[in-house]
């Protein structure tokens, strides 16, 4: 059971007397799979469609499959998604996801976006240019349709009263908790050099470490490049049947969505080694890092 399920009547109140409502979740809270099917099954599609909105191309390709795969549906039909280059939705589409560029765009066709009645403003903590137009955006948007539109802005680690003060003082829903207890340990010396101290560790928790996948974060997509390569090399170097076997997959906003490996499950006995962007710390759960 996600955590958000459990506040989910708490927020379909703040949502029926609001136009705005900001929810606050934990990573992993379930915030952007649950919340729009939550308000799918309450109605709110009857006069419109849910737009969810990523910072990122990767997230809402793959929460829109993992949103599809929960209803039992065929992607492309009732749950779709929309990025640069890529539009797969149907008229029978009543859940969209969509980066914040493309929603932008579709606002200069359609100034009112008319075609929804519920937009998510998911993981608006990126602030980046567009997240901070589409939130100026929606202040003029709840003026201009008073009757027929919501909007919800959801963050893992955003100050939820600024916002909240942007959009007039509107309500606040903080979902609390982890699915996981997280042990934290640190290193006693700051080492030289990251990327090596991140290979030497990696290799340890491969050598002596029972199964469980392992999340290294990167800058962007040439480090993570140049490190898959030292690890890939590093592991090829070690004796034939010490250790388990090993994935190792890339992370990053720029993946297409067909190499997007790191959400299958690791085979028997085998290790996957994710190495990513910040894309992994608060847009993407992956199941099975330990």
């Amino acid at each position: 059971e996600l955590p958000i399920n459990e506040f989910q009547e708490s927020i379909l109140a703040k949502v029926e007397l609001n136009s705005v409502v900001v929810v606050i979740g934990e990573v992993g809270s379930g915030k952007s799979t649950q919340l729009p099917q939550i308000l799918y099954r309450r109605g709110y599609t009857k006069s419109g469609c849910i737009a969810v909105t990523q910072p990122r191309r990767v997230a809402a390709v793959s929460l829109a499959r993992r949103v599809a795969q929960e209803l039992d549906v065929e992607l492309g039909n009732e749950v779709g998604y929309g990025i640069r280059f890529e539009d797969r939705h149907s008229k029978s589409t009543v859940i969209k996801y969509v980066t914040d560029g493309v929603l932008l765009r579709e606002s200069l066709s359609d100034p009112m976006l008319s075609k929804y009645s519920v937009i998510i403003l998911d993981e608006a903590h990126e602030r980046s240019l567009n997240t901070d137009i589409l939130l100026g955006l929606m202040k003029r948007l709840i003026v201009l349709r008073t009757t027929d539109l919501k909007v919800l802005i959801t963050s893992a680690t955003l100050d939820g009263e600024k916002v909240s003060k942007f959009f007039s003082d509107c309500p606040v829903v903080n979902v609390p908790g982890r699915l996981f207890p997280v042990e934290i340990n640190h290193c006693l010396e700051r080492p030289t050099n990251y990327i090596e101290a991140s290979l030497e560790t990696a290799l340890d928790i491969h050598a002596k470490e029972p199964e469980g996948d392992v999340l290294i974060f990167m800058t962007g997509k040439d480090e993570i490049d140049r490190f898959i390569k030292k690890l890939e090399d590093k592991i090829k170097d070690l004796e034939e049947g010490s250790c388990m076997d090993a994935i190792i997959l890339p992370l990053h906003g720029s993946l297409p969505p067909e190499l997007q490996a790191m959400f299958m499950p690791a085979p028997p006995n085998c290790r996957r080694f994710i190495v990513a962007t910040n894309i992994a710390e608060t847009s993407l759960t992956i199941d099975g890092v330990v």
